[in-house]
């Protein structure tokens, strides 16, 4: 899909759920989704060996962000109102609603929960404490 038609596809869905996300959200979950698949070797899967869980996407997720914005990961997601990993739940289901992404049937949105912290996952990423 190109860009054009990608971003029209994400205005929709966004006014279909009220704006809750930024649309810098979504594709943020895009783009972890491909970097969690390039570093589990799945660019090049097929069918159910392309699927990732959740868990791997999760922790994809982390990761990007923590070489996208370090620390400050937790600021640029609750600017696109995503506090907790429930919130990329939803997004990827969302897109799986339009078709976007691809679920299995015993993917469930509830699989997100408590996945990490965001403040403490950043945090002690870079070493940084609280006192």
């Amino acid at each position: 899909m190109d860009d054009q038609k990608l971003e029209a596809v994400i205005r929709t869905l966004r006014q279909h759920h009220q704006r809750r996300y930024a649309e810098a959200a979504y594709f943020f979950v895009l783009e972890a989704l491909d970097y969690t698949m390039f570093r589990l070797g799945k660019t090049r899967s097929q069918g159910e060996d392309r699927h990732i869980s959740v868990a791997e996407l999760l922790d994809g997720i982390r990761e990007y962000a923590r070489e996208e914005f370090g620390p400050l990961a937790p600021f640029a997601f609750r600017s696109w109102g995503v506090h907790r990993t429930e919130d990329f739940g939803a997004i990827v289901f969302q897109m799986c609603e339009v078709g976007l992404l691809k679920r299995r049937a015993e993917d469930r949105p509830e699989d997100f929960a408590n996945g990490f912290d965001f403040s403490r996952a950043f945090n002690e990423a870079e070493g940084l404490t609280h006192s």
